[in-house]
């Protein structure tokens, strides 16, 4: 008599799926924004570095007893930024320091 092994299939766990394509997507998501990031990185190069400067209000906050803060007027001054999606070469991109015109400093 020949024995035979009999192979048990076992059926997917819904959840174990589940789990899988979410990392999958996930996994999707961050070579995307890498490859956006490079993108915007070999295209920022490739101009030349493009900078722009925009006016900003700066403000010095100094931390004080009782969890409160006080906030010292420095006037303004043109800040260098970045013409790219990303921030690039240490400045900030243009567009979002152009919705954020306001600089604080912490001491």
């Amino acid at each position: 008599m020949t024995s035979r092994i009999i192979q048990i299939r076992r059926e997917p766990n819904l959840l174990r799926m589940m789990l899988r394509w979410l990392g999958f997507a996930a996994l999707g998501v961050a070579g995307a924004a890498a490859l956006v990031y490079v993108g915007d990185w070999a295209v920022f190069y490739a101009r030349g570095k493009p900078q722009d400067q925009i006016q900003v209000t700066r403000y010095m906050a100094t931390p004080l007893k009782g969890h409160k803060t006080e906030y010292f007027y420095e006037g303004t001054q043109m800040t260098p930024c970045a013409q790219a999606l990303f921030p690039q070469d240490g400045m900030d991109a243009c567009w979002y320091r152009k919705r954020h015109p306001l600089y604080s400093e912490n001491l």
